[in-house]
């Protein structure tokens, strides 16, 4: 059988299971091959199919997403290394930094930058590839995601520091000081959410869950803001999309000014935040 062949084979298997089943098995055959994708469909279609193409099918076809099975996922134009230790970095969560670069757009650029809750690494290392002279700061409490974002911090910003750390524990912050530019995708899903089986059964749930409305997290670490954030920082917290009222709220019993940003698909997807009274914030969707 050639790749051609096999590649429509595959994706036939894969569409039960996938929104994206062909885009899917050209991503498995690239890694069973060690090439590109592009390489796979410029050069290799009439080629004999390698002997580790159809374990990974089988793999994705158990709902086990692709990034796992390759062991990276494109962020902001980094190749990061991912595996089952931290959620995969998703376009959506893009937002944030191209908030955060719109906020900083004709004045000083950040000096310091805090990724709290930063997983694969990858907020923290997007922000730094625009802001390269930034001091980076990422707070993570799961030892095996530190690692993992820690190589990441090797391959593409070396100076960055990735510190274990628990936002919801005495005395957390002590000593790090304020951070004009703050970055955090924490856990917002609701206990009970129906996800999907690549999701739940595979991402890591103390990075997806917090609590029966999803607010648990935003509750503790919103209020914490104030005093991380420097006289005229800017802090960007994804949120769900149902949820930007109820973080807005939060954020303004913190005495934090608040602003909606919109993702690429229309959805409330990040809040802007800010001490009251010290700067405008940058442009938005919508206000709050």
């Amino acid at each position: 059988m050639t790749i051609a062949n096999a590649l429509r084979e595959a994706a036939a298997r894969l569409a039960p299971t996938s929104d994206t089943a062909r885009l899917d098995a050209e991503v498995l055959m690239a890694h069973a091959l060690g090439v590109t994708r592009t390489d796979v469909l410029l050069r290799h279609m009439r080629d004999a199919v390698p002997d580790g193409f159809a374990p990974l099918v089988d793999r994705r076809m158990a709902h086990e997403p692709v990034a796992y099975i390759t062991g990276s996922q494109e962020f902001y134009g980094l190749d990061l290394i991912v595996n089952p230790a931290v959620l995969i970095p998703r376009g959506d969560t893009e937002t944030l930094v191209e908030a955060a670069r719109e906020a900083f757009a004709g004045r000083p650029a950040p000096a310091r930058i805090l990724d709290l809750g930063t997983g694969s690494g990858a907020l923290l290392l997007a922000a730094l590839s625009l802001w390269p002279k930034a001091e980076g700061i990422a707070i993570e409490r799961s030892a095996p995601a530190l690692a993992v974002a820690r190589a990441n911090g090797a391959r593409h910003a070396p100076a960055a520091r990735f510190i274990e750390g628990d936002w919801t524990k005495p005395d957390w912050s002590k000593g790090l000081g304020q951070f004009d530019l703050i970055l955090s995708n924490p856990p917002y899903v609701e206990d009970a959410a129906d996800l999907a089986p690549s999701v739940r059964a595979h991402e890591p749930a103390t990075a997806l869950f917090s609590g029966a409305d999803g607010l648990d997290d935003y509750r503790v670490l919103v209020p914490q803001l104030p005093d991380l954030l420097a006289e005229n920082g800017v802090a960007m917290v994804e949120i769900g999309w149902t949820q930007a009222a109820a973080v807005c709220a939060i954020a303004h019993d913190a005495n934090l000014t608040s602003r909606v940003h919109l993702d690429l698909g229309n959805r409330q997807r990040a809040v802007e935040m800010a001490k009251r009274r010290n700067i405008p914030l940058g442009k938005a969707g919508s206000d709050d």
